[in-house]
């Protein structure tokens, strides 16, 4: 049982290094300008974890300090996470609020917008 316990804290530790590397990274992305899961991933070298980096900034809501996870959407510019926002249209209405223009649940002009954290840290 010793040895359980060990295992499951170095996980944890290890999950809670990972969330903690996603969110610095998010919170690096500028108003106005979008990532995708997948470059989160990269950059903290997991390039295999992209929906680990979802479920990240999924349980990012009450993170301080506070974690800009609206700017983050899927690799062709849709908004895959907006449920997670308390309502179907919050993710679309930040990203607006910052000048970023939604057509149809996706980023208009994504590859203008997209900052790459493997380029710009």
């Amino acid at each position: 049982m010793r040895h359980l316990n060990f295992i499951t804290f170095n996980l944890m530790n290890s999950s809670d290094s990972f969330f903690e590397q996603v969110y610095e990274i998010t919170r690096h992305i500028p108003v106005g300008r979008v990532t995708s899961f997948g470059a989160i991933a990269r950059c903290i070298g997991s390039p295999q974890s992209a929906r680990m980096v979802g479920w990240a900034l999924n349980k990012s809501g009450n993170v301080l300090p506070p974690v800009p996870a609206h700017r983050v959407v899927n690799r062709n510019g849709l908004l895959t996470g907006k449920h997670h926002f308390g309502g179907s249209e919050i993710m679309k209405e930040l990203l607006e609020n910052e000048g970023i223009i939604i057509s149809e649940n996706q980023v208009v002009d994504f590859g203008k917008l997209f900052w790459d954290p493997m380029k710009e840290l």
